[in-house]
């Protein structure tokens, strides 16, 4: 057997988990790798090698060309109208978004992302996971509460929202791959501007065109600081208007619900949204998923969430 054979054979068993020392292989590891990949004659065995040796070439093809992919940041861009600014100084400090975009390329994913905080602090920026990863993220700011009361910072999140469909296409984008998510109370933004259609129909966009959903550790109940702001205690629970959950329907577009592990959740955030999933499928809602994130809490639950994110959005690109 050739060197380069040799190579190849301890390479395909190593991504195959098998246990192997880097030294010459004996007949019967040889006829071993055979049975297994059903291989009956050395001829097969080299055809084999030979098509897993055009897989490598095109897989490092293909990582080198990613590599070698550029990305623009854009920073500070405003997604509410110029007078709108003038009239509010408030406006004008926090209806900002940034974007950052593959360079050169056309018909990426869009992710809007929301930053958390509580709706009372948090600032926009571009997670760390979703970069180089041939999407453009969408970081948005939105005013907060106490500033404004609700549901200002919702309709924020749907000026942003709306900004993006008509604009995406300027940078490349397709505007069939816009994804809507954030972290906690940028989640909770997520599924309201998705689930509740008035708060982008006021910028004469259909919410259902959003590809999909994907809150992190969302609240589905109506947010802790909506309750706040009308007096209610934070461990009353209340389902109104303002809830995702008020809004659940057949039609909404794919939902994929994450959440960090259920004892470790701040506020019941799991039981939430495990009520939420079963309500989509009650109203017949076929495209509802719900990740539990074990042993993350609230905060931890962030960078795992962004893996699962980056696997559910690559039907987008199939």
């Amino acid at each position: 057997m050739s060197g380069s054979i040799r190579i190849l054979l301890f390479f395909v068993l190593k991504t195959q988990n098998r246990k192997t020392e880097n030294k010459a292989f004996t007949i019967f590891e040889v006829e071993l790798f055979q049975q297994n990949f059903n291989l009956k004659n050395m001829k097969s065995l080299s055809t084999f090698f030979s098509m897993v040796s055009i897989l490598l070439i095109i897989q490092l093809t293909a990582i080198n060309a990613q590599e070698k992919q550029e990305y623009i940041l854009q920073e500070n861009i405003s997604y509410r109208a110029s007078v709108e600014e003038k009239q509010d100084n408030y406006i004008a400090e926090r209806c900002k978004l940034d974007i950052y975009y593959p360079e050169n390329t056309k018909g990426f994913t869009t992710v809007v992302w929301f930053h958390g905080g509580g709706i009372t602090s948090g600032s926009k920026h571009i997670p760390e996971k979703l970069m180089g990863k041939g999407i453009s993220v969408v970081a948005v700011n939105y005013r907060l509460s106490p500033k404004v009361k609700c549901p200002v910072y919702i309709d924020d999140a749907a000026a942003a929202v709306a900004w993006t469909f008509k604009h995406i296409a300027e940078f490349g984008g397709d505007t069939g791959k816009i994804v809507v998510s954030g972290h906690s109370a940028g989640g909770y933004l997520s599924s309201m501007i998705g689930l509740d259609k008035s708060y982008l129909a006021k910028y004469d966009v259909d919410a259902n065109k959003i590809a999909m959903l994907i809150p992190f550790s969302g609240h589905t109940i109506t947010h802790f600081i909506i309750r706040e702001e009308s007096g209610i205690e934070g461990t009353q629970p209340i389902i109104d208007e303002f809830a995702p959950l008020y809004h659940v329907r057949k039609d909404a577009p794919p939902l994929i619900l994450i959440t960090g592990d259920r004892e470790r959740e701040m506020l019941g955030r799991y039981e939430e949204n495990a009520y939420m999933m079963r309500m989509m499928k009650v109203v017949g809602h076929t495209k509802t998923k719900l990740y539990e994130l074990d042993s993350f809490d609230h905060g931890g639950m962030y960078s795992p969430a962004q893996e699962v994110l980056l696997n559910e959005i690559k039907v987008l690109s199939d």
